[in-house]
């Protein structure tokens, strides 16, 4: 599970780095992984201090730092 967690989490690295700022449902959305897989993967990237969290009016937006 470890590995593809990981995989998940470089996969939503390149999707920031291609889009930009996106909306965290739409990062999951986007993600060819379950729900719950892709919050751990933006889980491990926020643990890795890789990612900025910003709330807006409209939700929760992530970017890389």
């Amino acid at each position: 599970m470890i590995e593809e967690i990981g995989t998940v989490a470089g996969e939503i690295w390149d999707l920031l780095k291609e889009r930009g700022e996106m909306s965290i449902s739409k990062v999951v959305s986007e993600i060819n992984a379950t729900q719950s897989t892709a919050y751990m993967g933006l889980g491990w990237l926020a643990r890795e201090d890789k990612l900025e969290f910003v709330k807006k009016s409209r939700g929760v937006f992530v970017r890389l730092k």
